[in-house]
């Protein structure tokens, strides 16, 4: 449900036991924060698979992009690789896994022709996007992408369609001098992680060269970078420091610094675990902001917290905006098997 302002937590984060020496300082916690359906769903997809058929678990690139994640997962019995040729043949019968940024149409066909079993892990957010383009395509339209160059995300939503069918523009600057090879006939999708707002700018100034320009049938910008980035926008102002969990390929993480910052935030800082934390640079603080991108788990966060415990008197102050309830189901291969909190405890706490 919709809230405003900010909540003094009487949860797990009250206040530590103080030391007269602590200078007293308040950490901001943004909710939402943290994993997105997209992302609980791919670590589960992972886990149950390993619960279902053993170890080992292929799985092709960064199920999410998180370190932790992946090392918790590789602790578990999963393997990552980043082709399907890496498999070796004694395992050919064990099951792949496709990240949850999605893949081009060749890796499944690839996987078809290697007769691997696969499990598709990609956001059903982003399999919507796929869909939205291959409307474009279907209905006689260039696809123009707005995303970053190189991203999973980008790479497989761009396989979905032929060589040549989708262009992509990543700034305002971009779509500034694009050409397209039919003016008239353009529709354009999105990355489901980008700045909502960097996004409307080169929607605007794509909109205003070519008129023709048709919008997807829903936003491409997923629930949760939305709902994240609009934690951030109200928590920032005042803010001495704003830290951000994620890692360094996490688009949506890195787009949440940036928000912070212009929001108001004085000093915004992406860190991937408590010990990143420069703390010869933190100065004199008074209110910290705290948030975590979609694939940065709840036990980081609280690392962070105790962290901050360890040097200052610290009081949590809950700045939350909205209730998210989404769920995916994972693949119908998995329903059957019983997921426990335990099986999540490494990324989501005891």
């Amino acid at each position: 449900m919709p809230t405003s302002g900010f909540v003094r937590s009487t949860g797990v984060f009250m206040m530590a036991p103080s030391a007269a020496a602590k200078t007293p300082i308040t950490i901001r916690l943004c909710g939402p924060r943290g994993f997105c359906a997209g992302v609980d769903r791919a670590i589960q997809i992972v886990v149950l698979a390993l619960k279902e058929f053993g170890a080992p678990v292929y799985v092709r690139h960064e199920i999410v992009h998180n370190r932790y994640v992946v090392e918790g997962l590789e602790a578990k019995g999963a393997i990552f690789v980043e082709e399907l040729d890496e498999i070796p043949p004694e395992h050919r019968k064990q099951p792949v896994v496709f990240s949850a940024h999605g893949v081009p149409k060749s890796v499944p066909a690839d996987a078809d022709e290697r007769n691997l079993f696969y499990l598709d892990a990609t956001c059903p957010l982003v399999s919507k996007v796929h869909k939205q383009a291959m409307r474009h395509h279907r209905m006689g339209r260039h696809v123009v992408l707005i995303g970053h160059a190189g991203h999973p995300e980008v790479i497989g939503t761009m396989g979905q369609l032929p060589e040549g069918a989708v262009s992509l523009v990543e700034t305002v600057e971009d779509a500034d001098v694009y050409m397209p090879p039919d003016a008239d006939n353009l529709g354009f999708v999105t990355q489901t992680t980008l700045s909502v707002d960097d996004t409307a700018g080169v929607i605007k100034r794509l909109h205003e060269r070519f008129p023709n320009l048709t919008a997807p049938a829903a936003d491409s910008i997923c629930y949760a970078t939305t709902n994240r980035q609009e934690a951030v926008k109200q928590a920032a102002p005042g803010c001495d420091l704003f830290l951000v969990v994620g890692a360094p390929n996490s688009s949506n993480s890195k787009r949440l610094v940036e928000v912070a910052l212009r929001a108001g935030a004085k000093k915004a800082v992406l860190v991937q675990r408590a010990s990143e934390i420069d703390w010869a640079t933190v100065g004199d603080i008074s209110m910290v902001g705290l948030s975590a991108g979609a694939s940065a788990p709840e036990v980081i966060v609280n690392e962070i917290i105790e962290a901050f415990r360890e040097r200052y008197d610290a009081t949590v102050e809950l700045a939350d905006t909205v209730e998210e309830n989404e769920h995916f189901l994972v693949n119908r291969e998995l329903r059957h098997v019983e997921l426990t909190g335990a099986d999540m405890a490494f990324v989501n706490g005891e």
